[in-house]
């Protein structure tokens, strides 16, 4: 293919871009090797609208990314290349839509071919079991780092929805948090009772580390904790705990979800506990409860 016109991305898109792959580190949990595909891919995106004379990405409409898709066409990338690269414009445009960075979404009617959808990662419940016990008691941070925990299994948090949570919105007593999501969305989501004994826990120390802070979390310096360092925590329990995966906060949010569906809950329930706008991204976790009912089958019926 053809050199790219994106080698040297210009304002205004890079902030964009950057603020964007951001949000696929701490949010999505993006394997190294799919974030730099993706950054190579938008890098390239950009750098053609800007050659192309795009002041801003608000004037971007469906043709315009119908006629960047026929473009790679003729520079002979394949379909699943190109099924690829219009997976990120969604990713993109859907984010930027999402934080309010631009007013439309012109990737919402481009339809991408039928290609097989990889399963969400979950962590079983042993794991998760492990992970939870992880913090130990004598460790400063072990009240703080357990409830963080906690609160990801039974809530299914965003890594941003935890980190910035405010300390107002905890609600003990009517065992439920008030989450602000994508979009500014806001959602109750129910406490469970060991995530309510984690809390409480941790509120009864945590004046000695913040003075005064707004967020329910914060470091030893009484300051909100960021994404990068919640990142860390988790990551530094996964792997006491020895576990083999690549735990993220995401993971945890799969496994909620994922959980509750194998015990039973009903798909809108955890739809509107995981924030989801669209049922249709719910529903991939019935496959992975799917996966588990056919393993079972195979396995114990006599005559599968």
């Amino acid at each position: 293919m053809a050199e790219s016109p994106a080698d040297s991305l210009p304002n205004p898109f890079e902030p964009l871009l950057d603020r964007f792959l951001e949000s696929a580190v701490f949010e999505a949990g993006f394997a190294d090797q799919t974030l730099a595909a993706y950054a190579s891919d938008l890098r390239h995106y950009l750098g053609y609208l800007h050659e192309a004379g795009f002041p801003t990405l608000d004037t971007l409409q469906r043709d315009d990314l119908v006629e960047y898709l026929a473009f790679l066409e003729e520079e002979g990338l394949g379909a699943r290349s190109i099924a690829r690269r219009l997976s990120a414009l969604h990713r993109f445009h859907r984010f930027l839509q999402d934080e309010a960075l631009c007013a439309t979404n012109p990737a919402d009617s481009v339809s991408a071919p039928k290609l097989p959808r990889g399963l969400p990662h979950v962590l079983s419940l042993e794991e998760v079991e492990r992970l939870l016990k992880a913090p130990e008691a004598a460790e400063k941070e072990a009240a703080r780092d357990t409830a963080i925990l906690e609160l990801f299994y039974s809530c299914g948090l965003r890594v941003s929805e935890l980190a910035r949570l405010p300390l107002r919105d905890v609600h003990l007593e009517e065992s439920s948090v008030r989450v602000r999501g994508k979009g500014n969305k806001v959602r109750i989501v129910p406490l469970g009772r060991r995530a309510i004994e984690r809390l409480a826990s941790w509120l009864s120390v945590r004046t000695e580390w913040s003075l005064g802070g707004q967020t329910l979390f914060v470091s030893g310096r009484g300051k909100r904790l960021s994404r990068t360092a919640v990142w860390k925590i988790v990551k530094k329990y996964a792997a006491a705990a020895n576990i083999t995966q690549n735990v993220t906060p995401h993971m945890l949010r799969h496994s909620f979800a994922t959980h509750l569906l194998n015990h039973g809950a009903d798909l809108r329930a955890v739809q509107e506990m995981l924030g989801h706008a669209d049922i249709s991204t719910t529903q991939i976790y019935t496959h992975v409860s799917i996966e588990r009912l056919s393993k079972a089958h195979h396995e114990y019926h006599p005559r599968a």
